[in-house]
């Protein structure tokens, strides 16, 4: 008696869900999210570092710079990974990648 009652249960369940949808309808959200994904967050990203590194190549002693810490100075002097900054009386080593932005070329290439 117990096992007919489970039986009819558990047909009643599959009754109850029909048939299956395909699988393309539950894959086509999830890869419309990664694509938006990748296009809002993942691509701006890789764009913003790319423009930083270029930035880093073009550093040269006598440009004038701020650091992501709000230190503004001009460059001394610039070493493979660090660079050299004076602001007013203070001479500063910092690792390149502090700069964030040159306000001022030096002018000499």
């Amino acid at each position: 008696m117990i096992q007919n009652t489970l039986g009819l249960v558990a047909l009643f369940a599959q009754a109850q869900q029909g048939p299956t949808p395909p699988l393309w309808t539950t894959l086509v959200p999830i890869l419309l999210f990664a694509v938006i994904f990748y296009v809002l967050l993942i691509r701006p990203q890789r764009r913003r570092e790319k423009e930083h590194a270029e930035l880093l190549k073009r550093l040269k002693p006598g440009d004038e710079v701020v650091t992501s810490s709000g230190i503004i100075g001009r460059v001394t002097s610039v070493k493979e990974d660090r660079v050299i900054l004076r602001s007013e009386d203070a001479k500063l080593e910092m690792l390149k990648s502090a700069v964030v932005q040159i306000r001022q070329s030096s002018g000499s290439s």
